[in-house]
């Protein structure tokens, strides 16, 4: 506390060692943010390098501390750190060096190891249609993510098919799209493939059309779209995802559906119900979430019982 006083007072020149948010009010320069992005936490790092490219951190030889702190596999797991959250920094990190980019990429993929493994087949269904590049925090003033829909979609399947190489994605629009995506790749590469089939129209139903077409099976089933593909409703007979859903279920009974609407809206296109779960908006939670539910521990009774133990 001395130290933070003296150097508030500029009786000493040195950054003291208390927490970031203690100092980001004070009148910072070059020097001082260097020494910050020197003893900084990870979280801090991630969070912060387009604030340390705006004040020339960069500029000092910094560069390779920074990206060994990103990479490193123990700061990695003591973070808890998923992939959606290196995503955000990674989509963030345009004025920054290539070798802090690079390390953004290797730190998703140790983040994977974070993400569930899911039991069973499963199907991953991400829409690569046209709305699907709004961003995924929609258009506020001030806030707009550069994250989109499509960049979120993308990730989730890639994240998935790393810890389930034997899942199955169908990318859709108007219909499905041919999509050749290898587990062994990194995050990235397959996130950029599913994007750069971005575009057209959305019809939700065409995955589930195609595997009752070819009368395959699974255990899960999961949607990864936006509010402009839920309104495909038959009048007086539900939609027809429900319609493909029910179709489905005649040969896999025990499957179930997790319908993740990025940017929800006032419509849906599947019912909550005990073998179909919406999920509204986007965290990396998501991804323990749909482990649970196909394990059966998502429904009702669990929200109540995670209510009843937090505690007041």
């Amino acid at each position: 506390m001395k130290a933070f006083e003296a150097f508030k007072a500029g009786a000493s020149p040195e950054v003291p060692d208390v927490p970031f948010l203690l100092l980001t009010a004070l009148p910072l320069g070059r020097r001082e943010w260097a020494a910050i992005a020197r003893t900084a936490s990870w979280q801090t790092v991630r969070m912060n390098l387009a604030t340390f490219a705006r004040h020339g951190v960069f500029e000092e030889p910094l560069t390779e501390l920074v990206a060994a702190k990103l990479r490193d596999p123990a700061a990695i797991r003591r973070a808890r750190v998923f992939p959606y959250q290196l995503l955000a920094a990674w989509k963030m990190t345009a004025d920054v060096p290539r070798a802090v980019q690079a390390a953004l990429e290797e730190a998703m993929e140790l983040a994977t190891a974070n993400v569930p493994a899911v039991e069973g087949k499963v199907y991953v269904f991400p829409d690569t249609s046209g709305s699907m590049t709004s961003p995924v925090t929609g258009h506020r003033k001030g806030a707009t993510s550069k994250v989109s829909c499509l960049d979120v979609a993308a990730l989730v399947t890639a994240a998935l098919l790393r810890k389930n190489p034997d899942a199955e994605v169908l990318p859709f629009a108007e219909g499905v799209k041919k999509a050749r995506l290898n587990p062994r790749d990194t995050v990235t590469t397959n996130a950029a493939a599913l994007a750069a089939l971005g575009g057209g129209g959305t019809s939700c139903s065409a995955p589930l059309a195609e595997l009752n077409r070819r009368r395959a099976k699974g255990d899960l089933v999961i949607y990864v779209s936006d509010n402009e593909s839920w309104v495909d409703v038959r009048a007086g007979r539900g939609t027809a995802t429900m319609q493909e859903w029910a179709r489905f279920k005649t040969r896999s009974p025990e499957a179930k559906l997790v319908c993740i609407d990025l940017q929800p809206c006032a419509t849906t296109q599947a019912v909550d119900q005990a073998d179909v779960l919406n999920v509204g908006g986007f965290s990396d939670q998501v991804f323990e979430v749909l482990a649970q539910f196909r394990r059966g521990g998502v429904g009702t009774e669990h929200w109540a019982k995670v209510i009843e133990e937090v505690q007041v």
